[in-house]
């Protein structure tokens, strides 16, 4: 059963770590109603840098299921947007990011996450997107990151990134697409109500 975790912070985008945990969880739900008295598909959970709880944007707080020392071993590995500066100068998290991304079969990011896997070095000599907004800025800072805009994700094999908030939807969806089946990824957004698109 592949883990998904998807890092939380404070003034994290609520829709960038809400909708692609809805996607996860939701296959989960689709899979098993298929497929009676089998295990979940996916394992979803939120990881934060300490175990209280975080302040998203908007005041929505929420309480993580892991903190950064105990976060089970990870398969997709998800980092969020929203108010990234601190995430991106915290070496800690740069660090612990860069690790468990070595350990994952994928590592995905929604919107300004972008940055967090930038600093890192994950994007280096890579193709990768974000929100509109932020595009000229990740590559001013970036030089070596090929970034594109009008996209709605980017697939870069073990590095996928996403446009802004509500893209990050369909780059789970995608990413349930590469790991089990296009024909569960369709099931699964028609199951949320959301369109479905291969590109």
């Amino acid at each position: 059963m592949p883990t998904v975790a998807i890092y939380i912070f404070p003034d994290v985008e609520v829709l960038d770590f809400a909708g692609p945990y809805e996607v996860f969880s939701t296959a989960s739900r689709v899979f098993k109603r298929r497929n009676p008295g089998s295990d979940d598909l996916f394992r979803v959970l939120t990881v934060a840098k300490n175990p209280s709880v975080v302040c998203a944007r908007a005041g929505l707080n929420v309480v993580p299921d892991f903190s950064l020392q105990n976060c089970p071993a990870t398969h997709v590995l998800i980092i969020p947007g929203g108010l990234v500066d601190k995430e991106v100068g915290d070496a800690h998290v740069i660090e612990w990011v860069r690790n468990r991304s070595a350990q994952a079969m994928i590592t995905a990011s929604v919107c300004t996450g972008a940055f967090i896997l930038a600093k890192a070095g994950l994007l280096e000599g890579r193709t990768a997107t974000t929100h509109w907004e932020d595009i000229a800025n990740l590559q001013a800072q970036f030089g070596n990151v090929l970034v594109r805009g009008g996209v709605r994700w980017v697939d870069d094999g073990t590095i996928v990134t996403s446009a802004g908030i509500a893209a990050g939807i369909d780059m789970s969806l995608h990413l349930v697409s590469r790991i089990a089946g296009r024909e569960l990824a369709i099931a699964t957004a028609r199951q949320m109500e959301v369109p479905y698109s291969d590109a």
